[in-house]
């Protein structure tokens, strides 16, 4: 669909200037959070034995580059040109084939596929990070039904997603929207009320007092192209996409929860070194409180 073609431009402008520095952004030694789901993740491909494992939506190897030392069977493919380029210039020299990575999208089908590999669905395992929060919600269906079809019966598939009952403990302007739009869904109320919708107007105001709206800054590019922000970079609720990931065809579903937050992130300028250290510590998967402290969970289950 035309929308579809639109917001994959922008998505693809967003990371055009981004694939050399990515991966030091958040998966190096320097980055603000280290990349805990990357435990998280070989853990699972070991544990269910994968051996040819795709990554839909790799970016510049990020999750691949340090695969390699498992003795994966590494595949991958994205939407921006500049990415899968970094993808290839780095998983070779890993000794990676250059026809393992490939430029595609996960609204695709065919994508899913090494170019000239036929129908077969022959991967023990898909993974799919980074991505969910740039696709349009009516399409999220399409992509978990991709990723399925990628596997063969039984193959593992791990989906992660921004955490969208974060809000709740954040006390920011994602806080101020998940209670207008989510919560208390207020435009439905004005529908429904008609003009007795005029005597709660002077609430809306209040609430919105109630919470720092300047907080998270909107990320924006480097040269002029969208930054993060600018682009579709939705959250999604676990409960909610669980119930998906069933219905779509998955036993044995796992919710994993990681990167949590000690305090609200607007505290972390206190004691920069304190809060990180204190956050690592509560890093527990599997931890109710990651429903409301930690800002990405992984779905991971088996086709059936």
């Amino acid at each position: 669909m035309a929308s579809e073609r639109d917001f994959e431009k922008a998505v693809k402008a967003c990371y055009s200037t981004w694939s050399r520095t990515y991966y030091q952004d958040y998966y190096g030694d320097k980055a603000a959070y280290p990349p805990v789901h990357l435990h998280l993740i070989r853990g699972l491909l070991l544990k269910a034995g994968a051996k040819k494992v795709l990554d839909a939506g790799c970016g510049p190897a990020s999750l691949l580059r340090d695969l390699a030392a498992d003795n994966f069977d590494l595949y991958g493919f994205d939407l921006t040109p500049e990415m899968v380029a970094e993808a290839r210039r780095v998983m070779e020299g890993l000794g990676s084939p250059k026809d393992h990575i490939w430029e595609g999208s996960v609204l695709s089908p065919q994508s899913f596929r090494p170019p000239g590999a036929g129908k077969a669905a022959a991967f023990d395992a898909a993974l799919c990070v980074g991505v969910l929060p740039h696709i349009p919600a009516a399409a999220d269906r399409e992509v978990i039904l991709n990723l399925r079809q990628a596997v063969r019966p039984g193959g593992l598939v791990v989906l992660e997603a921004r955490n969208q009952l974060f809000a709740l403990f954040t006390l920011n302007r994602y806080s101020y929207e998940f209670f207008m739009e989510e919560l208390m869904r207020v435009e439905d109320w004005r529908q429904k009320l008609g003009p007795d919708a005029a005597r709660l107007e002077g609430v809306w105001p209040r609430l919105k007092e109630r919470f720092r709206l300047d907080l998270p800054p909107v990320r924006q590019g480097k040269s002029g192209e969208p930054g993060y922000d600018e682009v579709i970079s939705r959250t999604h609720n676990p409960l909610v996409l669980k119930e998906q990931f069933q219905e779509a065809g998955f036993a044995e579903v796992e919710l994993l929860f990681y990167h949590y937050h000690c305090l609200p992130p607007m505290f972390e300028g206190e004691a920069p070194e304190l809060f990180r250290r204190e956050s690592l510590a509560q890093e527990n998967p599997t931890d109710w409180r990651g429903y409301f402290m930690a800002s990405a969970f992984l779905l991971a289950g088996r086709r059936r």
